[in-house]
């Protein structure tokens, strides 16, 4: 158990969020700065141009939004536009086969719950690692009910 990382633990997918907070920041510095030198836009037409590039910058932050913390008391799992917290012995399996977008979670209640927090997307090898940890992780706090052993 000396393999498990020290708790809390967050697990988001660290080069996705560099190159989306990277282009929001690059889209907002262009988008501002095409406002600010066309000299023949009126000042409703800037800010409608900042306007815009704050609404780009906003879905960006969103889709850099989604993480797994992870914490003495269970799991938190934060996607796009929700957060649902889970207790250890509500998780029944981790699941990341080859193809998937991202981790999914076997829950207690029989559904699946994605955690866009873990994925292979731009670094496979990190979000496998990640995968492996947070499942070390679940099969060590996760309490064996009579549920749990079923097919």
């Amino acid at each position: 158990m000396s393999d498990l990382p020290t708790l809390p633990v967050t697990f988001r997918p660290g080069s996705t969020r560099v190159v989306l907070l990277t282009a929001a920041v690059a889209i907002f510095v262009v988008i501002t700065a095409v406002a600010m030198l066309l000299k023949q836009l009126s000042p409703g037409e800037r800010v409608s141009f900042i306007f815009t590039a704050l609404l780009l910058d906003a879905v960006l932050l969103v889709l850099a939004r989604p993480k797994v913390v992870v914490d003495e008391g269970g799991v938190t799992v934060v996607n796009l536009t929700n957060k649902r917290r889970l207790e250890w012995a509500e998780i029944l399996q981790v699941t990341l086969r080859p193809g998937d977008p991202w981790v999914f979670l076997n829950l207690s209640d029989g559904t699946s719950l994605p955690a866009l927090g873990i994925q292979p997307g731009l670094a496979k090898q990190r979000a496998i690692a990640d995968a492996r940890a947070l499942r070390a992780l679940v099969e060590a706090r996760s309490t064996a009910g009579p549920d749990r052993h079923q097919s």
